[in-house]
């Protein structure tokens, strides 16, 4: 953490509610869709797995999620809590996007979070899969940017 970084509420140790705090909050982030905002969640040497890609630093951060929403148009994600112990988060997620010719997906995944003393995630481990849907099977409708708080999340929608 640098000397003008703030730390990031909630701080670890996570209980049911702050584990689940945490977790809205990082897909508000990602439903942001900024590079440079979602990678201040991270340590400065944050390391990732992404899919296939391993990467370190938040520079390396912004340009994967960079190339990423230069590809995945229209994304909107929703995120539940799986797990929490200590300074560890377990999420799933599932996120809908189409690609430059309009095929639609929706990609699921899990996360493995750790965070450090100051509440920023020094290590996410992410394993994804996409699925290609048609149009009308879309789920998320939502405005693009943060789910309102009505939305159903991904149990109410059976993902």
């Amino acid at each position: 953490m640098s000397q003008h970084e703030q730390p990031r509420l909630p701080l670890p140790p996570f209980n049911a509610e702050t584990a689940a705090q945490k977790v809205r909050m990082a897909e508000d982030a990602w439903n942001t869709r900024n590079p440079e905002r979602v990678s201040l969640a991270y340590t400065p040497s944050s390391e990732w797995r992404n899919r296939s890609e391993f990467l370190s630093g938040r520079e390396a951060i912004v340009q994967l999620l960079t190339r990423k929403w230069n590809k995945e148009l229209d994304y909107r994600l929703i995120k539940e809590l799986w797990a929490f112990h200590g300074n560890r988060i377990a999420v799933r997620f599932a996120y809908e996007w189409h690609d430059d010719s309009g095929s639609w997906f929706r990609s699921y995944g899990n996360e493995n979070w750790e965070f450090d003393e100051h509440g920023f995630m020094r290590r996410r481990i992410a394993s994804i899969n996409d699925l290609p849907i048609q149009e009308h099977e879309r789920k998320y409708h939502w405005p693009l940017g943060r789910r309102p708080d009505e939305h159903p999340g991904l149990s109410e929608l059976g993902l």
